[in-house]
C-alpha cells in the first residue's frame, strides 16, 4: 500500500479555500489527465509538502550543501 493509497481511505473532511486561477485551470488538467480527483490531487499534494518541509532544518541544510557543492558533477552526470 503506498502513501496514496492511504490518503484515498482516510476520512475525509470538507474545507474551502482559495487558489489562483492559473493553478486551479493546471489542477484540474492534471488531475483529468491522471484519471484522478481534485480532492485526491490536493490531498497527497499537501501531504508531500508537509513531509519535505518537515525535514529537520539541519538535514536540509546539509543535503543543500552537498547538493551545491557538487552542482557540476551532478550536472554532468545528468547529461
Amino acid at each position: 500500500m503506498t502513501c496514496r493509497d492511504i490518503i484515498i481511505y482516510m476520512a475525509k473532511v470538507k474545507f474551502s479555500s482559495k487558489i489562483d486561477e492559473s493553478t486551479l485551470k493546471k489542477l484540474r488538467s492534471y488531475a483529468k489527465q491522471n484519471n484522478r480527483n481534485i480532492s485526491d490531487v490536493l490531498s497527497e499534494a499537501v501531504s508531500d509538502h508537509l513531509d519535505r518541509v518537515s525535514v529537520r532544518p539541519v538535514f536540509r541544510n546539509a543535503a543543500d550543501r552537498v547538493l551545491q557543492d557538487n552542482n557540476e558533477l551532478l550536472k554532468r552526470l545528468a547529461k
